[in-house]
Formats: structure tokens, sequence, C-alpha cells
């Protein structure tokens, strides 16, 4: 056979079995075609059932909806009409509400206020504190030297003194010069006591090492702590020598009628307790010396009490005064009782001669002078009447005490009455 038959023929044999091939994939994917419809066909079944239950839910969802709509808008009409009368009822309300509001805002603007107001004194504060922390550093700097502690403690002196009411010069004096069994000394003060008696006063103020232990806080821990307690044992030592020294002064000794101690007035509180506080037998040690410490406090209260005995004093002289001028009235009163019960025993014989002179004219000389009336009848001569009032006796039991004491006088006889002259015959 010659090559190109075999070629047609296998060409031939070649597209036969193509279209053979080529209808079983067809039928094939007929069947599958067939297969794929009625799947879809089942499934688009199974949507629609489920799209009609859906639309039938959605339906009966609408149809509550629409009802739960329908007694909503009845609900709310009847809540507006409740709501009407509620907020007529709430009218009062609203207004007092409004007037809270009102309220409210204008302490809102009161607190702004304030609070403008509160932070300015802060601030002032804050400025008065730091004027004062540097007043204090000032002052402190200032009292570590000895002649400005001196000063300060003698004007603190001088301030309790005329507190208690003494007087500068007649109560006290400052700095006077006294000669003492030690030499010449001169106390700060010398307060004079009733009776003529005097005390020494010193005011001296030992505290260098308290003002350093002050700078330490009482709570402070360690080695602060160690070093505000050697300051504050330092403290205590430097007040017992200023008592020694006090005591060699002796100051009782050039003092007249003087108890024998002499007062160590320490000007501030403070410097006395953490002295006491460090060693609690400063005040013995103190009294064995003859010295007396005295805080301001403690000072006002003797020299108050020094005050009243002056004023006891001042009366006590005053009621002597008053008693021994009285017993001299009550003398002098009793020597004019004795004047009084002559004078008027005088007045008594006055009264007596004027009514005997009366009687004599009356009974003997008017008579005789009526007759010669007859000349001249125009003048008449009237009667002088006698005087019946006599002076009163003395009464008071110490007149008549004293006037029984006296010699009774002797009475002076009166002279007799001469005899009437016979009047002539008319």
């Amino acid at each position: 056979m010659s090559p190109v038959v075999a070629l047609l023929l296998g060409l031939l044999t070649g597209a036969v079995a193509g279209l053979v091939i080529g209808r079983l994939l067809l039928s094939a994917r007929a069947a599958a075609a067939d297969s794929t419809a009625a799947a879809l066909r089942d499934r688009l079944a199974a949507q629609e059932e489920l799209h009609a239950r859906q639309l039938e839910q959605q339906e009966q969802r609408v149809d509550e909806l629409h009802d739960r709509l329908i007694a909503a808008a009845e609900a709310e009409t009847r809540r507006s009409s409740s709501d009407g009368r509620v907020l007529t009822a709430l009218s009062p309300v609203a207004e007092s509400l409004r007037a809270v509001q009102l309220k409210v805002a204008e302490l809102e603007q009161q607190r702004h206020r304030q609070h403008g107001e509160l932070s300015e004194q802060l601030r002032s504060a804050a400025e008065s504190e730091e004027r004062l922390r540097s007043t204090a550093e000032s002052l402190a700097a200032a009292l570590k030297s000895n002649s400005t502690r001196g000063v300060w403690g003698e004007t603190q002196l001088r301030n309790v003194v005329q507190a208690a009411g003494l007087l500068e010069r007649v109560d006290f004096d400052v700095q006077t010069g006294i000669v003492a069994d030690s030499g010449a000394r001169r106390p700060d003060m010398v307060i004079h006591l009733p009776g003529g008696k005097n005390i020494a006063v010193d005011a001296k103020v030992p505290f260098s090492a308290y003002l350093e232990a002050s700078s330490i806080p009482a709570t402070a821990t360690g080695a602060e702590f160690a070093r505000r307690g050697e300051l504050l044992r330092e403290h205590v030592k430097a007040v017992r020598a200023h008592i020694d020294a006090l005591s060699s002064k002796a100051y009782w000794s050039g003092l007249e009628s003087s108890p024998e101690l002499t007062i160590a007035f320490i000007p501030s509180e403070s410097l006395v307790s953490s002295a006491l506080e460090a060693d609690p037998s400063v005040m013995d040690y103190a009294f064995q010396k003859k010295v007396a410490l005295a805080s301001p406090v403690t000072l006002w209260s003797v020299l108050k009490t020094i005050a009243f005995s002056w004023q006891q004093d001042v009366v006590t002289q005053e009621a002597k005064q008053l008693f021994d001028l009285s017993r001299e009235l009550y003398g002098r009163l009793s020597t004019m009782a004795t004047h009084v019960d002559k004078l008027g025993r005088s007045i008594r014989g006055t009264v007596t001669d004027y009514n005997r002179f009366v009687g004599s004219l009356e009974r003997q000389v008017l008579p005789s002078a009526r007759r010669l009336s007859v000349l001249d009848e125009s003048t008449v001569i009237a009667a002088s009447p006698p005087i019946d009032d006599v002076p009163r006796d003395l009464a008071a039991p110490e007149l008549i005490a004293e006037l029984d004491a006296a010699p009774a006088p002797v009475p002076t006889p009166a002279p007799a009455s001469p005899p009437a002259p016979t009047p002539p015959a008319i």
C-alpha cells in the first residue's frame, strides 16, 4: 500500500475515533448538564419556598409592627395628655427649679469670686510668711550679739514691770549702783518692797546654744537628733554658769533689808522650759545658789503680788492717818462742847438780864412815863415784849460726858433791882 493511502486511512480512522470520542463526551456533558439543571431546579424550588416563608414572616412582622405602632400611638396620646396634666401640676416646681438654678448660678459666681479672694489671701499669707521668716532670721542673727541680747532682756523686763502696775522711780529703779560684799555692782533693776525692803533683778539672756538647737526640728533623727541634744546640754551649762555668776555677785548684801536671793529674769518661757526639760535639777541648783529663775509669766505674778502689797500698805497708812485724824477731831469736838456750854450759859444770862430789864421797864419806868403822855398825846411808848426762848441744852452723850468732866462754873449773882421811885403827883 502506498504511503499516501496509508496516510489517508490513518487520518480517516483518527477522524472517526475523534467523532466517537466527541459524541461520548457530549453525551457525558449532557447528562452532567441535566443533573446539574435538576439540582439547580431543586435548589431554586427550595429558595422560592424559603422566600415564601420569609415573606410570610415579614408580613406577620409588619402586621405586628403595625399593631405596635397603633398601640404606641394610643399610648403616646394618653401619655401626652397625662404629661400635660403633670406639667400643669409641676409648674410651681418648674418655677422653683428656675429659682434654684438662678441661686446656683449666683453661688457659682460667689464661689469663683471667693476662690479669687482666697487665692489672693494665700498669696498675701505666703508673702507675710516669707517676710516673717526673713525677720525671724534677722532677729536670730541680731540676738547672737551679747549686747543685743542684753538690751532685749532689759526691754522685756521693763515691759513686764510696767504691765504689773509698778512705777519707775517709785516702785523700782533701773541700773542702780550698789556696793555689795563682792564689790561695786549694778543690777538691771531694784524693786522696792513695802517696809523699806528691796530685791535685785538681773535680765541676762544665755541662749546662744538654744538658738542653734531651735533650728533643728524635734522630730530629727540620727546625727541631727544627737546634735540637738548636745546643744541643749550646752544651753543647760550656760544657764548653770549664769546662776553661778549671779550667786557670786550677792546683790542682796548691798541692798537695805533685802532677802538673800536674786531674781534671774529670762525673757522667754521656752528658754526656761527647754533647760528644765534637758536637766530637771537646774531649778534646785538655782535655789541652792540663792537665785530664782523667773520667766515673764512668773515674774509678772510676783510683781503683781508686790503691787498689791503696795496698795495694801498705802491703804494701811491712810487708815492710820484717818484714825489719828478722827481721834484728834473727837478731842476737839469735846473741847468745843465746853465752849458751846459756856456760850449757852452766857446767852441764858443775857436773856435773864433782858427779861429783868423789860420787867423793870414795864413795872416801874413806863407807868411814870405814861403820866407824862398828857403833855404830848401824839407820842405813845409801846411795851417791850420779853424773850421767852431759852438756849437749847446739849443732848449728845459725847458732849454731855465732856461737860460732866469739866468743873462747874461759879454762877454770877444777879444785881438787885433798885426800888422803884415814887412818881410825883401831877
